[in-house]
């Protein structure tokens, strides 16, 4: 789980720094003119690496301690030991399109934050272990009953577009997920509708 400690401490240092930084914020998260205008890509990476306050950090990096864990053997097994290094940030910069393209000309929106990552990783996860227990803060819940609940709320909440979260790319990071996964290695999809029928 090399490249999951290493995604957290480069993620966890940046955020840090970025608290007392705002410079630093700014040259990072994903505000569209600067993409648009500016041509600044590595934003589209850059806004994984801040948070806007420390447990908006903690609970991204401790979702990805523990799937992350799971995934990375999983991801080297096909693509080789960058496979989850280079599924993580591909997930960023996929999970950001939709919020950019709707945005890309709005002076007024910014984004930032691992949450659409780490939405990928964690819905790849419930592929192969759909009835995991997962605990939401500190209640207990089965993987894939987490996963229709978080779906639908993030459906509700990004039409509402009534808070600062940005809910499209939670959605668009756990479809990235499940869809590289399955493109990967289809024969998952079977185990995932087997394993669905059988909680046992």
């Amino acid at each position: 789980m090399g490249f999951t400690i290493g995604i957290i401490a480069v993620t966890a240092l940046v955020s840090w720094l970025g608290f007392g930084n705002h410079a630093l914020v700014q040259r990072l998260m994903l505000w569209p003119p600067a993409v648009t205008r500016g041509h600044e890509y590595h934003r589209f990476v850059g806004y994984g690496l801040v948070h806007g306050d420390f447990p908006h950090l903690l609970f991204n990096m401790f979702t990805l301690y523990f799937f992350g864990r799971a995934m990375e053997g999983f991801f080297a097994g096909y693509l080789g030991s960058f496979g989850f290094l280079g599924f993580y940030v591909s997930a960023l910069v996929v999970s950001a399109l939709p919020s950019y393209l709707r945005h890309r000309h709005d002076p007024d929106y910014a984004t930032l934050g691992a949450s659409g990552a780490v939405s990928a990783v964690l819905f790849a996860f419930i592929l192969l272990q759909p009835w995991a227990t997962i605990y939401v803060y500190v209640v207990p819940v089965p993987a894939i009953v987490f996963a229709v609940l978080y779906t639908g709320y993030s459906v509700w909440a990004n039409r509402r577009q009534a808070d600062k979260v940005n809910h499209s790319a939670h959605l668009a990071g756990a479809a990235y997920g499940v869809l590289f996964t399955v493109l990967m290695e289809p024969r998952v999809l079977q185990h995932f509708l087997a394993a669905l029928l059988d909680p046992s």
